[in-house]
Order: C-alpha cells, then sequence, then structure tokens
C-alpha cells in the first residue's frame, strides 16, 4: 500500500493519519518520542505493511512484476493498488477524493513541527504535483512511477510497467478489490487493538 491508502486506513484521527503517513521515515524505536496517537498511526502502518507483504493475493498480484523489476516489484504494486483504491473512491469514501487530498495536504501544512525532515522535504512536491489525486488516472500514475524512478537513480525503469498495468488491469483491480476488503477488516481490528 502506498500514501493513499496508508491514510485512509487511519481512519477520522488527523495524528494517526500523519503518524501512518510518515512511518516510513521513522526508524526502530524512535516512534516512542511522538505523542500517543502519532504512535498509534506508525505502528498501525506497520501492520498494514506486514499484512500485506504476507497476504497470498498481493503476493500473487506483485509475482506478475517480479522477474521485470525484481525488488521493485513491491513497489510498484504497491502504487497500482493505491490507483485502484484512487479509481474507485467513491465505493470508500462519502468524500470526493480532491477534498479529502486538499484537507489531507492542509493536515500536513498545520501540523509541519511534527513531521520528519524526510516528510517536509517530500511534501511540497506530493502537494504540488497532488500525488494523491494522480493515482486516480494512468497518466497521473507514470508521472509517480517516473519520480520513483527519479529517486533511485533509474535502477528498473518503474514507469515502463504501466505496461503491464494495462495487460493485466482486470486481474490487478479484481484482486485488489478482495484484498483490500480483508485490509480493512484488519485495521479495523489492529485500530481497536491499539486503543
Amino acid at each position: 500500500m502506498n500514501f493513499l491508502a496508508h491514510i485512509y486506513l487511519s481512519g477520522d484521527d488527523d495524528q494517526i493519519k500523519i503518524g501512518n503517513f510518515m512511518a516510513d521515515s521513522i526508524r526502530g524505536h524512535s516512534y516512542e518520542n511522538y505523542p500517543s496517537d502519532i504512535k498509534k498511526g506508525i505502528l498501525l502502518h506497520r501492520a498494514i505493511d506486514s499484512f500485506t507483504d504476507m497476504h497470498p493475493i498481493y503476493r500473487k498480484s506483485k509475482h506478475r512484476l517480479h522477474e521485470k523489476y525484481g525488488h521493485y516489484s513491491g513497489v510498484i504494486m504497491d502504487i497500482f493498488y493505491d490507483h485502484f483504491l484512487a479509481k474507485n473512491w467513491i465505493k470508500y469514501s462519502d468524500e470526493n477524493l480532491e477534498d479529502y487530498a486538499e484537507n489531507f495536504y492542509l493536515l500536513l501544512k498545520n501540523n509541519y513541527n511534527l513531521l520528519t525532515e524526510k516528510v517536509k522535504g517530500m511534501m511540497p512536491y506530493m502537494i504540488a504535483r497532488n500525488w494523491l489525486v494522480s493515482y486516480a488516472s494512468i497518466a497521473g500514475l507514470e508521472m509517480i512511477l517516473f519520480q520513483m524512478d527519479h529517486r533511485t537513480k533509474n535502477r528498473v525503469a518503474m514507469h515502463q510497467s504501466i505496461v503491464e498495468l494495462q495487460q493485466y488491469y482486470s486481474e490487478f483491480e479484481d484482486e485488489f478489490i478482495l484484498f483490500f476488503e480483508e485490509l480493512r477488516s484488519h485495521c479495523a481490528q489492529k485500530l481497536k487493538e491499539l486503543e
């Protein structure tokens, strides 16, 4: 799961959203230095990643990419799954995606002092290019994958995976829908445990 799914799966608590969003830039036990709900978001993020990486449906999706993209097949698949969440957003939320994204960007700006340096560095690009809404279109997805290529020094040309996305589009989407229902249930349970 990539940014949009992590934010969405945090529910309505803004601090949990922030923690979940920036969790990748917080190592080991350093999460304990954050306020309670930020910590919950970080732990939720880790639970989402563990559940996702081990899930047979996700692994089946990722396997289609593995031969060509190797280690980066997981990164690409996370972005593809965010695409299907954005594309099918009205099934999952009463708030339209544009408003949801705008509210999240405002949340980041209003809590800037809580963010890690890595997130502070990435945030202007994310907002300027409206990543959360960009996931919904193939063109937007390709732009995000180009940016990922740049960040990884073009090791595997991730933007080319649009070919596989289009080739297996219905399979990927069907797998996402099945998997995401299970992931939503898992997150609801995890949030109860973190209370």
